[in-house]
């Protein structure tokens, strides 16, 4: 049996290691296999050097001793790095090799030795670093000096198949930090056990977009696709891309009233736990206070609630549903409403998935307003990455048991009435709210025009806001084209009489 066989048949078995980052284990599905080296790519700024630290720190805290091997920064540097967020970097070696003699550049020697088995004297501190030390967590940041350093790619590539045989034969599991160009560095993908991509995206207006891309990951299974992420003070926090199929929940079904018995009628009973309901009317119409009207019933039965608020001012929303007697002051004051107000410019969408997963996962949130998704839909790259998004979010909270009401403005007041995106096809029911003329006054009609859990009523009727809050009126017989933009009234059923409040 030859050293190679006798090798193999005494390898010990694999472990998982934690990156000391919640949402890449997540999306590693248990976090990296120890004892493998790892390529993380990234343009500066990506957060490289944060995420390094963060899997030094995580084996620091499990008494593992950490390595961290700097070309392009000072220890100096490092430190100033780790105050920011709060960090300790007692127990965690700093080796410069930028302070090492042989990168000076009037040396006559190079810096790689040209054998093909010994490494130049550059590699052999490192070496000599590690067997010193002996570290089982190691970053090596950056590759983009070696490269420059190796001056030409064979020797460049000798120098990496040499760093991880001898970083293998240690145990280590180590991080290769490298600047991502316009292409690829196809020899480091095929070197590595894995890959991870960090990338920044600028916006034209509002806070850039960060998003990190498992490529590669030899033989464990892992989260594919691009998983949104935030690089705030404390490091790197990653939002895994929701997959709802994940989540499925069994929960008992039930009918709950909206507060309002003619809005009931209207639904064909209430609203429907582990559904969505979708309103759409044009700006002015109603939408939000409809949304209150049920969320606000919702809270009378003791539930638990969130609202996210994208388009209103607090101030704003509370003083409004105030004065149509829906105060909802007093379950925020006690925490059993829990309102967010939403900046889309500074948010990424699947940190917007992440707090409706922790509302409904950790603080037992039942009852979900988003008000609305226009602004929704600014945070997100475009029309279709929207639908897919929302598709996987209303099926999370639907298999949640989670009762979720969604808002949608839509361009125009009069005329043809059209939205930035239709998702009326995703939701379970569907309310549309018209405004339209009747002796010379300008009224609202509410209709539901689609319902999957009940045989929902199919007549229009007005709809009245004032201090008493809303009303709904009887059907309203000969009302023709509300679904066209363009309704006209020609039948017999009186309006509802025109109190001091009611809008002229």
């Amino acid at each position: 049996m030859n050293d190679n066989t006798s090798a193999r048949t005494q390898r010990k078995p694999t472990t998982r290691i934690s990156t000391g980052i919640a949402g890449l284990d997540d999306i590693l599905c248990g976090g990296l296999t120890a004892q493998r080296v790892y390529l993380v790519e990234g343009s500066p700024g990506t957060g490289k050097t944060t995420l390094g630290l963060q899997f030094l720190l995580e084996g620091a805290a499990r008494g593992q001793t950490g390595l961290y091997i700097t070309l392009s920064e000072t220890a100096d540097e490092l430190d100033a790095v780790a105050q920011s967020h709060g960090w300790d970097m007692e127990g965690i070696a700093v080796y410069e090799l930028a302070n090492d003699n042989s990168l000076d550049p009037d040396a006559q020697q190079s810096v790689f030795h040209p054998s093909e088995v010994e490494l130049g004297e550059t590699t052999k501190s490192v070496m000599e670093r590690v067997n010193t030390l002996k570290p089982l967590r190691v970053v090596f940041d950056s590759l983009s000096e070696m490269r420059l350093l190796a001056q030409n790619p064979l020797r460049y590539r000798r120098q990496i198949l040499a760093l991880k045989q001898f970083f293998s034969l240690r145990d280590c599991t180590v991080l290769l930090l490298d600047d991502k160009s316009n292409t690829p560095d196809q020899q480091l993908h095929s070197i590595a056990h894995g890959v991870i991509s960090l990338e920044q995206i600028a916006q034209e207006f509002g806070k850039e977009r960060r998003r990190v891309n498992v490529i590669k990951m030899r033989g464990t299974k892992f989260r594919g696709g691009y998983h949104d992420y935030i690089l705030e003070t404390g490091g790197l926090k990653i939002f895994p891309r929701l997959i709802a199929a994940e989540h499925n929940r069994d929960s008992i079904a039930h009918v709950s009233s909206t507060g309002s018995m003619a809005f009931d009628e209207l639904l064909g009973g209430g609203l429907a736990s582990g559904t969505n309901t979708l309103i759409v009317g044009p700006s002015g119409i109603g939408k939000t206070t409809m949304s209150v009207r049920c969320l606000l019933s919702a809270l009378e039965r003791g539930e638990k609630a969130s609202f996210y608020l994208f388009d209103e001012g607090l101030a704003t929303f509370f003083a409004r549903s105030a004065a149509l007697q829906m105060d909802l002051r007093p379950y925020a004051d006690s925490g059993q409403l829990a309102i967010h107000h939403v900046d889309p410019a500074e948010l990424a969408p699947g940190e917007f998935a992440h707090m409706l997963r922790d509302a409904v996962e950790h603080a037992g949130v039942q009852f979900i307003v988003i008000d609305s998704l226009n602004a929704y839909l600014q945070a997100m790259p475009g029309e279709h990455f929207l639908t897919l998004q929302m598709h996987e979010l209303l099926s999370y909270l639907n298999q949640q048991g989670v009762t979720t009401v969604l808002v949608l403005g839509q361009h125009g007041l009069i005329g043809e009435v059209r939205s930035d995106v239709d998702l009326s096809y995703l939701s379970d029911t569907t309310v549309l709210l018209r405004f339209f003329e009747s002796n010379g006054k300008l009224r609202r009609a509410i209709t539901v025009i689609k319902s999957r859990t009940s045989n929902h009523a199919l007549t229009i009727h007005e709809l009245k806001l004032g201090s008493g809050g809303i009303a709904i009126g009887g059907a309203l017989e000969g009302f023709e084209g509300i679904l066209t933009g363009l309704p006209t009234y020609r039948g017999a059923t009186p309006m509802m009489l025109a109190g001091p409040d009611d809008p002229r």
